[in-house]
């Protein structure tokens, strides 16, 4: 056997709410998407090391349009029984307190990469949901409950539980409560496992902040009483400033081939402390059980580890290779997402211009229903990324180009549009915690294809462009601090977009290639 030491988090970027999974010798997580589609990424290994996209789950299941910024696909469950996938999520459609609209679904599939199933609709009563498949054939749905009589904290009022007539695809019997939470509150993100002669409830607690911790309790009867894990949280960063990892819980377990149990969190890396510009990501822990049947980290802490080994078969190298790049010659590659709506032939054409992404524009910036972008997560704090761009506006409303985009208050863009007096320009906006600031440069350019590329180095970045004849790149605007673009349940994108808020059918920019090149070392 073999020992690798790996570096976290293991999938860097947006990647929260990891579930994993384990069937046969292959290994599945699934993360949340929240409004970028297609939704509940996949990724999928051999050895716990080197992590692989493989598919996206949700595509037109679903309609996101009009969903909250921070809304739409939260906290998805991969399970496998009996030959057949299940995943469960759910889809929040409001999140204005005191209430929460959120509906939870289930689909199924014969292989992770479908087909998938018409969704069954399961209940709306809180998030999280989570099915347990248990040894009698029962099958268990969990979710945390909502309770908006809550006066003062969180709404989270515990993790309850109901049987699942798969046969019938409805719940059925008494709902159980199972766990009110400790006083760290905000108990969520149930998943139940049955190890020795318990069954074990992993929650997550205290927020998805600072105070984000993992909490375990077990019971001998799957419907309770459940005694707490007398030394919880056996995971967080709550009480370490100093750690690497931050704001560490949401966890769940898998057990490998060889016997080894490990635990796959999320977490952050806040720049100058405070700013977590990658978004969420995903680390791995190695876990064990005690001798009296609880759950603990390999380290001897439950402190998350920036280091941590993996046991595998044969000696693996771990590896961090998070380049991309689209010449459009062929199918839109699967790296790409898009915001509550998929990307298609009505607005994503590779047909009309031989090697192009010729992109019809879509309503505006702030847009909830038809924002035309496209865009990759960021993985790296180190990066470059550069498009070439045709487009002819004809008026101010019209826009292309390059964007660093959190959400719909909070972006930078570099743009090429139109100008009554100079005609077609370069401009830049910046949007602040829906604080919208339009640069005073305007930049004449001429006709043909424009360059346009982003570095980002740490907290600060900086926008290019160059025309076809040009070997040097000149700055668009200054230097601009990027720590706002941290916040909420997503990280940053860097995507490529078409606006027009007149609403022309025909306006359209062709995109020649795009680039991403991250410069983080392992």
């Amino acid at each position: 056997m073999y020992r690798t030491t790996i570096k976290n988090p293991i999938l860097r970027g947006f990647n929260p709410d990891p579930n994993i999974l384990r069937v046969d010798n292959t290994y599945y997580i699934a993360v949340s998407s929240f409004e970028w589609l297609p939704g509940v990424r996949i990724y999928q290994s051999n050895d716990l090391v080197n992590w692989e996209h493989e598919t996206d789950i949700i595509t037109n299941q679903v309609d996101l349009r009009g969903n909250p910024q921070n809304g739409s696909i939260w906290a998805p469950q991969i399970s496998y029984s009996e030959g057949l996938f299940y995943l469960i999520y759910t889809d929040v459609k409001s999140t204005k307190r005191p209430f929460k609209d959120c509906h939870n679904y289930l689909i199924t599939a014969p292989s992770i990469n479908g087909p998938w199933s018409s969704p069954v609709y399961l209940n709306s009563s809180g998030f999280d949901p989570s099915l347990f498949h248990d040894k009698d054939g029962r099958k268990w749905l969990l979710n945390e409950i909502w309770d908006y009589r809550m006066i003062t904290g969180n709404k989270s009022a515990g993790i309850v539980m109901q049987e699942y007539d798969a046969k019938n695809q409805t719940l059925i019997g008494p709902v159980y409560k199972l766990f009110d939470g400790t006083e760290l509150a905000k108990t969520e993100a149930p998943h139940l496992y049955y190890y020795g002669d318990y069954y074990y409830l992993i929650t997550a607690e205290g927020g998805t902040g600072k105070g984000h911790s993992v909490t375990v309790c077990r019971s001998k009867v799957i419907t309770g009483p459940y005694e707490l894990d007398p030394e919880y949280p056996m995971l967080t960063a709550s009480d370490k400033p100093e750690s690497s990892l931050q704001c560490s819980g949401h966890g769940s377990i898998v057990q490998t081939s060889l016997g080894n149990w490990y635990m796959v969190y999320l977490c952050t890396r806040p720049l100058q402390n405070k700013a977590a510009i990658l978004g969420r990501e995903t680390a791995i822990e190695e876990v064990y059980w005690t001798e009296d049947g609880w759950l603990r980290l390999s380290s001897g802490t439950n402190e998350p580890s920036l280091l941590t080994e993996i046991v595998t078969r044969e000696q693996v190298i771990f590896q961090n290779n998070t380049d991309f790049e689209d010449d459009f010659t062929g199918p839109l590659k699967k790296e790409w997402n898009t915001l509550r709506i998929l990307a298609d032939d009505s607005w994503c054409d590779l047909t009309s211009r031989s090697n192009y992404l010729r992109m019809f524009a879509g309503e505006s910036i702030q847009s909830l229903f038809e924002h035309h972008i496209l865009a990759i997560r960021q993985k790296d704090f180190h990066f470059q990324a550069e498009t070439s761009v045709e487009f002819h506006p004809t008026t101010f409303n019209q826009m292309a180009g390059l964007m660093l985009y959190l959400n719909d208050s909070n972006y930078l863009y570099a743009y090429v549009t139109f100008d009554e007096e100079r005609g077609r320009v370069l401009r830049f906006m910046r949007c602040e915690n829906g604080q919208f600031q339009l640069d005073p440069a305007i930049i004449t350019i001429t006709a043909g294809e424009v360059q346009l590329k982003v570095s980002g180095n740490g907290a600060r970045g900086n926008f290019y462009f160059r025309s076809d004849e040009e070997h040097s790149w000149r700055e668009v605007t200054s230097s601009q601090d990027l720590l706002f673009l941290a916040g909420g349940f997503t990280g940053n994108f860097i995507g490529i977009a078409v606006h027009d808020m007149d609403k022309k059918a025909s306006t359209y920019a062709d995109f020649a290639y795009f680039r991403y090149e991250g410069l983080d070392s392992n």
